[in-house]
């Protein structure tokens, strides 16, 4: 960073101290900028490189993404405008449709940019179901087993895939005057659609369906097909029981386990 803006003055840390990144707002020369950093275990930031180069024009164009400045795959960092706005997590805008009827329509624009299908889908994430599994984690033992059944019946047809976020929910979009706008892009990979509406659908959609009818009339339809949904969730709750376990973050492990029970009550 001495080499990318000298003199730059560090404004406010935002990192969050649960995983080894790195996140300030900075001021050089006039302008505000965030830095992001990885540590050595890091594997995300060369994802939130990649989604700026591929994926994020169109929402760039429009203000719903900050550009990305400069970025450096080896060193683990990169550099991006500053968007203002407030998070919309804790923030009146997390209860009002039209933020999730704007968070419908800019992730609908994301999903459209591209498709591909992929043989191996299912069966790669059928086989990072049972590594959660097989790591360290709090689940029961009966339920491990009863989802290791389960793993074990599922189809390992095709899937479409396309450009998603990974992450798509309040704490990752910022509102401004009533504009919603997006950041965090270090889990956006190709991933099937509906996996974008799994962390929303154990959150704010049980909390308020009126905000689930916002956000599909914004999207433009539903594109959840029920078995591969109900896949999709188990998936979700097991990851998250476990990673929030890792990280020692007990609320969100407590919720990633009242998510399994649902899950598996469709089962």
């Amino acid at each position: 960073m001495d080499e990318w803006a000298p003199g730059l003055v560090v404004v406010k840390d935002h990192s969050w101290g649960l995983v080894g990144t790195t996140v300030l707002e900075v001021e050089h020369d006039g302008r505000r900028l965030l830095v992001k950093a990885g540590d050595g275990a890091d594997h995300h930031l060369a994802r939130e490189i990649d989604a700026h180069e591929r994926w994020l024009d169109p929402w760039v164009a429009t203000g719903g993404a900050p550009a990305l400045l400069r970025a450096d795959r080896a060193a683990k960092l990169l550099v991006r405008q500053w968007l203002p706005g407030r998070l919309v997590l804790g923030s009146p805008a997390a209860d009002d449709e039209r933020t999730y009827r704007q968070a419908g329509t800019l992730l609908a624009a994301l999903h459209a940019q591209a498709s591909v299908v992929d043989d191996e889908h299912e069966a790669r994430e059928n086989a990072r179901t049972l590594r959660w599994l097989g790591a360290r984690h709090r689940i029961a033992d009966a339920t491990v087993d009863h989802v290791r059944a389960l793993v074990a019946t599922w189809p390992d047809a095709p899937a479409t895939l396309v450009p998603t976020h990974g992450d798509w929910q309040p704490r990752n979009w910022l509102v401004d005057s009533g504009v919603v706008r997006v950041i965090d892009f270090g889990r956006a990979a190709w991933r099937p659609a509906m996996t974008d509406l799994a962390r929303l659908a154990g959150q704010e959609f049980a909390r308020d369906p009126r905000l689930e009818a916002a956000f599909l009339e914004g999207y433009g339809r539903d594109p959840r097909e029920p078995a591969a949904w109900h896949r999709v969730r188990l998936r979700e709750a097991v990851a998250t029981a476990a990673w929030a376990h890792q990280v020692g973050d007990e609320a969100f492990e407590a919720q990633g386990l009242r998510l399994l029970d649902q899950a598996l009550a469709v089962f």
